[in-house]
């Protein structure tokens, strides 16, 4: 089997992740780095042989099979059209760009250039969420008449929690929605199977202004600043969303997103509701799947290779009772990707087509919550 070669951009928090499971793989080598901040001594701590200041003297020196970017939404184009100018495989992290435009001009060029190109939408490969996916398939769940769920997180609580996360100028137009609410909505769409056609939003902006560090703090850090460490900002993009979706069938869709309620660190839930039985899913308890019937007892399915459908078993690495989550989905996305890039056939991991998708369905969900009504997708 080839030895496949990739580069990662930016290594904070996510970019780490990235090249911890790109190892697991066993066929990729993670061969540099860049990074504008720290790129040696990032690259000395995980083990990376070369470090870059420059992404582009990293893609022009290195023979590289596919680039990872993993830095802020605002550079992602650049980064993205560079390499696949020199005809390098993209994976890119969410959301794909700040504009539906510079979206739409990378889609095409991949699908021109015949390029694997993909997006970092791994919660699709948590076990538990992928079989929902598959007992939909299957005619299990019956007609899709509601979901509901969200996403919520506390790491921007207080007034005092900053990142570049909050400027629009690096993240576009919305923040929380973009951010975690694109995870939910891509994942109800890939276990329905079913395209949201209409949206309805509603913002809300509880720190009016924060206390932006006047030094640089890493996301999740919990680095403690002293008072004069800290400028006040004013703060344009949500902290909280709820959207209502009408999908293509006529299901209802709703979601809460929020990244300031207190407590969750990084809560998922996915509610489904068909005419035969409902399904619940909450990825902090992640390995397990809530079936309800009205006829019969409801159950509980535990993520179990040996009981599951056969798809789900081909993104689960351990038996039943080992645990799996977060690091794993990655894991399991970048298995799919890395086949696609060896030459083997595109799988169901998330494409820039779907990056695009999720663009263009963000621009309404923003233009719904400015102008307070019904937005129209189709």
């Amino acid at each position: 089997m080839k030895q496949l070669k990739a580069g990662v951009v930016g290594v904070g928090f996510i970019g780490a992740v990235h090249i911890e499971q790109l190892r697991r793989l066993g066929n990729v080598e993670v061969v540099a780095l860049a990074d504008e901040a720290g790129a040696q001594e990032k690259a000395d701590a995980l083990y990376v042989p070369h470090a870059y200041t420059n992404y582009k003297d990293m893609i022009d020196n290195e023979q590289l099979d596919c680039v990872h970017i993993c830095t802020p939404n605002s550079t992602h184009y650049e980064i993205a059209m560079y390499a696949m100018e020199r005809g390098v495989n993209v994976v890119c992290e969410k959301p794909m760009t700040c504009s539906v435009e510079e979206a739409e001009k990378l889609q095409a060029y991949a699908k021109e250039k015949g390029l694997v190109n993909a997006m970092n939408f791994n919660c699709r490969f948590y076990p538990m969420a992928y079989q929902m996916r598959q007992m939909v398939r299957s005619g299990e769940v019956g007609d899709i008449y509601t979901v509901h769920g969200g996403y919520l997180q506390d790491w921007l609580f207080l007034d005092t929690d900053y990142s570049w996360r909050l400027e629009p100028e690096f993240t576009g137009a919305s923040r929380a929605f973009a951010d975690i609410g694109s995870h939910w909505i891509d994942l109800v769409e890939y276990i329905t199977g079913l395209r949201a056609v209409e949206v309805m939003a509603d913002f809300a902006i509880f720190h009016k202004t924060r206390k932006k560090p006047t030094k640089e703090i890493a996301t999740y850090s919990g680095m403690a600043l002293r008072p004069e460490d800290y400028e006040e900002v004013p703060i344009n993009t949500e902290d909280y969303a709820t959207v209502l979706f009408h999908m293509e069938n006529g299901a209802c869709v709703s979601c809460n997103i929020s990244q300031v309620f207190a407590g969750r660190k990084n809560q998922m839930i996915v509610s489904v509701a068909g005419s035969r039985c409902a399904l619940h899913w909450d990825s902090e308890n992640s390995n397990a799947l809530w079936i309800g019937r009205r006829e019969r007892d409801n159950g509980e399915l535990v993520k179990d290779p040996s009981i599951l459908d056969a798809g789900t078993k081909g993104v689960i690495s351990y038996p039943g009772g080992h645990v799996e989550g977060f690091p794993d989905t990655f894991k399991q996305n970048f298995k799919k990707i890395y086949a696609a890039i060896a030459g083997g056939k595109p799988e169901d991991y998330a494409t820039f087509e779907d990056g695009l998708r999720e663009m263009r369905l963000c621009e309404k969900i923003v233009e719904s919550a400015r102008e307070r009504r019904w937005v129209s997708l189709v």
